[in-house]
């Protein structure tokens, strides 16, 4: 494994609710190295979506130490954490959120357009990308014309044009059924195998399972950080 790309140390997050206080992370600490493929697992309300916010930058600690690609959150201006998002970080959805009014190369070539890259480039890029998630033969087509599969994989293609050092994923395969997930997993295991590190938030099991390293969170604290052998 390369050096270390994500860093908490002591984090907790307090979020206010009228009168009380809700404690989403109770002061967890974990580093992921660059290239390792890891899912972080547990039930509604252990703090898995605050975690994935903190790492992809959505959201800042109440206290602690968040490290993202060596630099320090905290102490980042909205603009600078923008731009720490934009070049570090690619991001997949559950439910997918491709743009209907655009094709399917128009959608992937988006975040090179926010990065400013010249619009040849953009195409080509973008072309590269769907290649690699085997939807080259879908350039033209429209969101509502893609199966749920075909929408996740240009979802995939989207977030790795810019060749971020991370992928995020929040639930990747919630919304499709088994075999088809089962292709969505095998396509992140590809993405990893080629240096990228693979963040998977998730409550399916068969997913932990699937990743190299799983840390399981439970009312806001870690349960559990464990390597294994993956199942294939």
């Amino acid at each position: 494994m390369g050096e270390t790309i994500i860093r908490m140390e002591n984090v907790t997050k307090l979020y206010e609710m009228g009168e009380s206080v809700v404690h989403a992370l109770r002061g967890i600490s974990f580093s992921i190295d660059q290239g390792e493929f890891v899912s972080i697992m547990g039930p509604s309300g252990s703090g898995k979506s605050t975690c994935m916010n903190m790492i992809g930058c959505l959201d800042r600690p109440t206290s602690g130490i968040l490290e993202i690609g060596g630099k320090e959150t905290a102490k980042m201006t909205e603009k600078e954490l923008a731009m720490l998002r934009n070049k570090t970080i690619g991001f997949v959805f559950q439910q997918y959120h491709l743009l209907p009014n655009m094709t399917v190369l128009e959608n992937v070539m988006l975040p090179l357009r926010y990065q400013g890259v010249e619009r040849t480039k953009r195409i080509a890029l973008a072309k590269e990308a769907l290649e690699h998630v085997d939807m080259g033969d879908r350039l033209s087509h429209g969101p509502n014309e893609l199966s749920g599969g075909q929408k996740q994989r240009v979802a995939i293609a989207r977030a790795m044009v810019t060749k971020p050092h991370i992928i995020l994923a929040d639930e990747p395969t919630g919304a499709l059924d088994s075999k088809t997930g089962a292709q969505v997993l095998n396509l992140f295991k590809k993405i990893n195998e080629s240096g990228t590190t693979i963040v998977i938030v998730t409550h399916d099991p068969g997913i932990g399972a699937s990743t190299d390293r799983c840390i399981k969170l439970f009312d806001g604290n870690i349960q559990s950080d464990e390597h294994q052998v993956p199942v294939t």
